[in-house]
């Protein structure tokens, strides 16, 4: 029996070796031959359509067309003719202020500017008349002098001899002389009208009537009757203006954008434009470039060009100072072949695109054009509807069937077996 037993055993321990042989085989036979698994790649397709060119820039809104309705007077409102919404025209009340002491004072002295300037400005009127009468009468004397024989030859030109003489150069010079004040006296009446028309606006700040500025919606009212308006110095010299609604003009917003050195040479006057707000993300408004500064500012030692662009259209949502992003478009073609631009490589001053043809990996030199941010025109190399090698699906993720003849898998198999390795 003990014999029986024994054999046995020694046919177990064989059957074993001869299993783990065997399993070693096929595991080095696994590593020095291993499966090829077929490569698989990420892909696009060469597409036919439309490609911009964009430069992108940040700035912010510089004119929103809001017009600030201000006072300088000081009192108690009186009464408000208008309410938020509604539409003005210039010179339409706004509202009444019963003006207190100084608001009184500020009011006289405004008052009394003006009529010393337009007194200034009618006596450098009648100022010109006489100068002017004075020009032609010496224009007179010196033209019948020119024109007679002693200083015109019988022909009709100048005798260059006589007009030498003292006579003559006295008329002519009084002539010129009375033309010289006339002319200046011009300046002199630009500047008392400047003079005036500043009167008039100090006399209409300082006014108990509030009119509108210019035509347009009034927003932001903030005054009420029996609110009291005062200048926060309380003195009747104070210039101080105080807000007390806004005109919102049908004008479109106006924005300056910054551009660098390197995209500032590629914008010009009059390109196309699309605009954005952070605040406003679901919409886009249209603009057009209407200047550009080529001096630039320096900050910080860097250089930026301002950029000018007005929106076509005007929105209530369009607030001064805002925020905004512009994409002023370059250049544009339609009908052109594209890809994404992380398809290329550049290689040796070549441009290589890798494709796949019957399964197989080829690399093409291509022909590029336009460029956007994403997308880039090819010129030549590449058909419509050829596919393009973006990338390799990396296998990493995959686990494997096969593991170390010593451990994990292989174990668990012999396991299962009922056979034990030691």
């Amino acid at each position: 029996m003990g014999i029986i037993v024994g054999k046995i055993l020694t046919n177990k321990k064989k059957v074993a070796l001869i299993v783990l042989l065997l399993f070693i085989t096929a595991a080095i036979g696994l590593k020095l031959f291993p499966r090829k698994s077929k490569a698989q790649y990420q892909t696009a397709s060469v597409e036919r359509g439309t490609i911009i060119e964009s430069v992108s820039l940040s700035g912010q809104i510089v004119s929103a067309n809001v017009i600030q309705i201000v006072t300088q007077a000081s009192g108690t409102v009186k009464q408000v003719f208008v309410k938020d919404g509604d539409y003005v025209n210039k010179g339409d009340k706004i509202l009444e202020i019963e003006l207190d002491q100084t608001g009184q004072q500020k009011n006289a002295q405004a008052w009394s500017s003006y009529l010393s300037a337009k007194n200034s400005f009618e006596s450098a009127q009648a100022t010109a008349f006489s100068l002017q009468s004075d020009m032609f009468n010496k224009w007179n004397i010196y033209y019948n002098l020119a024109t007679n024989s002693t200083y015109q030859n019988p022909d009709g030109s100048p005798n260059e001899t006589n007009r030498i003489l003292p006579q003559f150069l006295i008329a002519q010079n009084d002539w010129l002389a009375a033309e010289a004040k006339y002319k200046n006296q011009q300046s002199v009446i630009a500047q008392a009208q400047a003079a005036l028309n500043n009167a008039w606006l100090s006399y209409e700040l300082s006014s108990p009537i509030v009119t509108a500025p210019t035509a347009g919606i009034v927003t932001n009212l903030t005054v009420v009757p029996g609110m009291v308006v005062s200048n926060t110095s309380g003195s009747a010299e104070s210039n101080q203006n105080q807000r007390v609604a806004v005109i919102t003009s049908e004008a479109a917003p106006i924005a300056s954008f910054l551009a660098s050195e390197v995209d500032v040479g590629k914008i010009k006057i009059d390109q196309q434009a699309t605009i954005t707000f952070d605040s406003l993300p679901e919409k886009t408004f249209t603009g057009k470039v209407q200047a550009v500064d080529r001096l630039g500012v320096v900050n910080n030692g860097v250089t930026n060009y301002p950029v000018i662009i007005k929106l076509d259209i005007n929105s209530s949502d369009i607030l001064p100072n805002m925020a905004a992003n512009a994409n002023i478009i370059i250049n544009s073609k339609n009908n052109v072949l594209k890809i994404p631009s992380s398809a290329i490589q550049h290689v040796e001053n070549q441009d290589i695109v890798r494709v796949l043809k019957n399964g197989k990996e080829q690399e093409v030199v291509v022909e590029t054009g336009l460029a956007s941010d994403t997308e880039t025109e090819i010129v030549s190399g590449l058909s419509e509807g050829d596919t393009i090698i973006m990338g390799a699906i990396s296998n990493s993720n995959r686990t494997s069937t096969s593991e170390s003849p010593f451990g994990g898998r292989s174990n668990q198999i012999f396991m299962r077996s009922g056979i034990r390795l030691r």
